[in-house]
């Protein structure tokens, strides 16, 4: 089984037009790479989720820094990476990526997480002190 390797990766500005155009090209990523196409649906409205998410955090708080999307393939899961810049302001975290409660985060209810765990096969939400890293990924069909 070949390793996964970054297959694209994305930076955008945190404007909500960018968000069609990340769901799109993780769509045909997913559809290139082998994801049955029943699940597309679910990564094309996932990472819309986590892109949306990310995008509206940068605009309240760090507009100027590109909101990061990396889609990997190549091993038996297709797995995308949603990065965000908005830090953590949490002065008890240690400074490693820590699991994030999939409704809250910073004090606040975040429904947004919630709607991405249903939709991907695999999440892990991790919050560091420079953003929140958002990981989906789904089964890739074997031939």
């Amino acid at each position: 089984m070949a390793p996964e390797t970054a297959t694209v990766e994305l930076a955008f500005s945190p404007l909500p037009a960018h968000v069609r155009t990340a769901r799109l090209i993780a769509t045909a990523v997913a559809r290139r790479g082998g994801v049955e196409e029943s699940l597309l649906d679910e990564v094309r409205l996932a990472v819309g989720e986590a892109c949306s998410r990310a995008v509206e955090a940068h605009r309240k708080q760090c507009p100027e820094e590109p909101v990061r999307v990396e889609l990997r393939d190549g091993g038996d899961r297709f797995v995308v990476v949603v990065t965000d810049r908005v830090p953590d302001d949490d002065p008890t975290r240690s400074g490693g990526p820590e699991p994030v409660d999939l409704t809250e985060l910073n004090g606040e209810l975040n429904l947004g997480f919630a709607v991405i765990a249903g939709l991907a096969d695999d999440v892990n939400i991790a919050s560091t002190p420079s953003g929140v890293e958002i990981t989906m990924s789904w089964p890739v069909k074997k031939d």
